[in-house]
């Protein structure tokens, strides 16, 4: 039985991506499955019209600093993230890497910015801009409500290295709130510096190495 806050009781969406209606409900998880699993649910906004890539007028009213870039190809690493985000990163609080329900071969990324006016304009440089020169893939950039984590689930023992015993990125060892550039949570729920990550070469999780590709 649905409870209230659990993605049965909410409205259910066309798609995991249409932008029809108001506020679209989107499943997510995080974390591995095998493991410790989070789910929750994104309140997403409805795309803007095209008018909104040169005018703010045409930007949700009462949004917040938050939006979800959803449907990043797999092929990219989390550094190629943060290079393809390139001068903004310094201006996002916090980055989390999720998987959308319905959604293979992506994840998706929610993220929280200082200020609204950062946020505006990552949505203008960003929405409808190609990941890569070199492929067809268009990022999409969703304005976020809210974001609501309505269960956790516990396959086996949890990982000794959640960011509740673990205040620290495990790159640097340096405290996760000592760095202005704001801190990155991977699918698998471990969080580094952004200036850490960015620096890692491959897909997988410093940690953890075999979730993206498990």
């Amino acid at each position: 039985m649905a409870t209230a806050g659990d993605p049965a009781s909410l409205p259910p969406s066309a798609s995991p991506f249409s932008s029809n209606g108001a506020l679209e409900s989107v499943p997510f998880s995080s974390g591995n499955p095998r493991i410790e699993e989070t789910r929750g649910v994104v309140l997403l906004h409805p795309d803007p019209p095209a008018a909104a890539s040169s005018s703010s007028s045409h930007l949700p009213v009462g949004r917040k600093p938050r939006v979800c870039v959803p449907a990043v190809p797999n092929h990219m690493t989390y550094a190629d993230f943060c290079r393809f985000c390139g001068a903004f990163v310094p201006h996002m609080l916090e980055m989390r890497i999720v998987r959308i329900d319905g959604a293979e071969d992506q994840y998706s990324v929610l993220i929280k910015f200082d200020t609204l006016s950062s946020t505006d304009s990552f949505y203008k440089h960003f929405n409808g801009k190609r990941f890569s020169s070199l492929e067809g893939d268009v990022s999409r950039v969703r304005f976020v409500e809210d974001v609501h984590y309505t269960q956790l689930i516990e396959h086996a023992h949890s990982s000794v290295t959640s960011l509740a015993e673990q205040p620290n990125c495990p790159v640097c060892l340096e405290r996760l709130d000592q760095d202005p550039g704001g801190i990155l949570t991977t699918i698998c729920n471990h969080s580094f510096h952004c200036s850490c990550i960015s620096k890692w070469t491959d897909s997988s999780c410093p940690v953890r190495s075999d979730i993206l590709s498990s």
